[in-house]
């Protein structure tokens, strides 16, 4: 108690509160703001886990300050450095995605809006096109996936396939994905109301919370959803399941009407992680009430 006791005494009896200007109010509000943005982006990947590891070392680390134990005092002030640099390192794929949804975020062309700016992505029939052949792949149980661009344009992975530039059309699609065909093996990118190259190859998804039963189809459709904005339509070529996935969220056995909701929100605004997770929660709320009215 004589510890706690000298660190009482000689430490916080010390401490000065300064008068807050205005300013200093604002500094404060947006530093808050920014560290709690950071803190939810932080739940939502691998780095939730480790900020709880350093949490317990602070807490260690303070009650050895409080203990006056000087040789972990010491270990601790020699490794904070190089903690630092091996963070960055072990995290680097999760600092690359956090700047790239910064970049993603509208925070001037919602003030400045250019004259010729398109105010849709694409038409209500090639929503009808895309969706009449999703269905029939899934019916005859042909693997597909669908890409489609939002904001992010997609000309790295568009560069690894093959050029097409042809109108979206259900016949078109079916055919491309036709087994033994030299165009179906791949993903598909769509830009507006325009096929514009097959046979791409995606990142596939190092995501270790995935289902083991997932096969590259999917892992490259959740791989694509986590480095870019965009929308991707899976058809499974085991279950003719269809699947969508968004911001890294994958969500299957999507029926034609929840597709169209998503894609006539997409044709005016760019569909982000959180307002996908409050559909897929929500989805998940209707699932459920179904199930008790047919108990």
């Amino acid at each position: 108690m004589s510890a706690v006791n000298y660190f009482l005494q000689n430490y916080l009896s010390k401490i000065y509160i300064p008068q807050l200007s205005w300013t200093d109010t604002i500094e404060i509000i947006i530093i808050a703001f920014l560290l709690y943005n950071i803190l939810v982006w932080i739940k939502d990947t691998r780095a939730w886990a480790l900020l709880k590891g350093i949490i317990i070392i602070g807490v260690f680390t303070l009650i050895a300050f409080i203990l006056d134990l000087r040789t972990i005092l010491w270990i601790a002030s020699k490794t904070i450095n190089v903690g630092i640099i091996a963070l960055v390192i072990i995290f680097q794929p999760e600092l690359r995605r956090a700047l790239e949804q910064l970049g993603r975020k509208k925070i001037l062309t919602n003030i400045f809006k250019f004259e010729g700016e398109k105010d849709e992505r694409f038409s209500n029939k090639t929503i009808n096109e895309l969706i009449r052949a999703t269905f029939e792949l899934a019916k005859d149980k042909t693997g597909a996936l669908i890409v489609l661009e939002q904001e992010m344009k997609l000309l790295e992975y568009e560069k690894t396939g093959i050029e097409i530039d042809a109108v979206v059309t259900s016949q078109l699609l079916i055919n491309i994905f036709e087994h033994n065909t030299p165009l179906h093996d791949g993903a598909i990118i769509i830009r507006d109301n325009r096929v514009i190259a097959a046979t791409c190859y995606l990142p596939l998804s190092d995501n270790m919370g995935l289902s083991k039963s997932l096969g590259t189809r999917h892992r490259a459709a959740v791989g694509i959803s986590e480095v870019t904005d965009s929308f991707t339509i899976i058809v499974s070529e085991e279950t003719g399941a269809v699947s969508v996935a968004v911001g890294g969220e994958l969500i299957h056995n999507m029926d034609g009407d929840s597709i169209r909701n998503k894609l006539e929100y997409m044709r005016r605004k760019t569909i982000d992680v959180k307002s996908f997770k409050r559909w897929k929660g929500r989805l998940k709320n209707e699932g459920k009430n179904e199930r008790k009215n047919v108990k």
